[in-house]
């Protein structure tokens, strides 16, 4: 049809599915996920600029936020794993004679046949698949690396080419390069907590509500981009595509975030137990108890697993140590206010293998209706049980 306004914004079919994939991973970093599906829409019409990477990022904000995951996230959708993701610890790099791991020694050197770079054709190439050809590069921390580590990067920012110790080229064209730092972190910090007053309890109120507004998200956004340009060089960061700032998690996103890591521990423990798996749930107080425990401006995410090892995780090892448990059981974890932690229950018994399978894809709550007859008479017993109790 002639004259028909288009939509270019209407994504591929294979972008949209990436594009869900991620927002079911990575949780309240909208725009992170738009600016990467969108370049590699760009990769799969054919129009990336040629003799460059896909594309380059520079992922920038505080720890515990989704920039590491955001890229294992990608490479499991794409590729099927997470392990595709060639991962570069830069803290690794922070003496210029480090370089050598990554490109080899060259030939004089002592032991320059036994040094193996992580960065070969044959390493990149490895990682693909028959239907994926495409390689995701992670500089971790890259503020971490020596100068040498930055040099290194231009050649294979700006015509996706290295050279290894052996004279050997590396082809980066079919790679996605990831770069993350904390750089802004504090200085991010300072804004959203600057201090004890009215308006610090605003901004914390309306961060963790999750409603910050565009000039609040303005300014984290300029202090970790200006953090960065004071760190690196010019010529660096004129070679990236894309800086992307990532917001602090507030407690909407916090809140899901628990959610994925509740389903994560339940399905660890159907694989790793076989014969003698279980399923869990939890009331909402016993949430809101671990969202408590687990929420802080400065770790972020990475805070609250450590709420769900010490305070879910620790005590369902020793109930499975201690043969408190069995197969087919369901437990509830509630919160014990008076003694300010949880306490599990076992409220069914008898769960089916495939109706613990359903019940790890969905929220944690209550026995689907396929559940057998005797479990949900055992579930009865156990509540009228508590009923009493309290």
């Amino acid at each position: 049809m002639l004259n028909k306004e288009l939509d270019p914004t209407q994504p591929g079919n294979q972008v949209g599915r990436l594009d869900a994939d991620l927002r079911r991973s990575v949780v309240g970093q909208d725009e992170a996920i738009h600016q990467v599906v969108n370049h590699y829409q760009t990769y799969l019409s054919g129009l990336s600029s040629p003799g460059r990477p896909i594309a380059n990022f520079l992922f920038l904000g505080p720890t515990g936020c989704g920039k590491t995951l955001l890229v294992e996230a990608m490479a499991e959708s794409l590729v099927g794993r997470a392990q595709a993701v060639i991962k570069i610890d830069c803290a690794e790099f922070q003496h210029s004679h480090e370089i050598a791991k990554l490109v080899g020694s060259p030939p004089g050197y002592l032991g320059h046949r036994d040094t193996h770079p992580l960065f070969s054709q044959e390493v990149l190439e490895s990682r693909q698949t028959e239907s994926v050809k495409l390689n995701f590069v992670l500089f971790d921390e890259i503020e971490k690396a020596s100068d040498a580590l930055w040099n290194l990067l231009l050649g294979i920012l700006d015509k996706a080419t290295l050279t290894t110790g052996d004279n050997r080229v590396v082809d980066f064209s079919r790679s996605m390069i990831f770069m993350t730092s904390n750089l802004g972190a504090a200085q991010m910090s300072s804004i959203l907590d600057p201090g004890v007053g009215f308006v610090s309890s605003e901004i914390r109120r309306r961060r963790f509500s999750g409603a910050m507004d565009e000039t609040l998200n303005e300014r984290l956004g300029r202090a970790a981009v200006e953090a960065a340009r004071r760190k690196f060089t010019p010529e660096f960061m004129n070679r990236i595509d894309k800086t992307i700032v990532f917001k602090p998690l507030g407690e909407t996103a916090l809140r899901q975030v628990l959610g994925l890591e509740l389903n994560i521990v339940q399905k660890r423990i159907l694989s790793s137990l076989c014969k003698e798996a279980f399923v869990f749930s939890l009331t909402e107080p016993a949430k809101d108890f671990l969202l408590r425990e687990g929420t802080d401006t400065q770790y972020g995410a990475r805070h609250l697993k450590r709420a769900i090892e010490r305070h879910l995780v620790h005590p369902l090892s020793n109930l499975i140590g201690s043969g408190q448990v069995s197969a087919g059981d369901l437990i509830e974890v509630d919160l014990d206010p008076a003694k300010s932690k949880l306490g599990f229950f076992r409220v069914a018994e008898g769960l089916p293998r495939y109706v613990m399978a359903q019940m790890a894809d969905k929220p944690l709550a209550e026995p689907p209706a396929s559940a057998s007859a005797s479990a949900v008479a055992g579930r009865s017993r156990a509540l009228s049980v508590r009923s009493f109790r309290r």
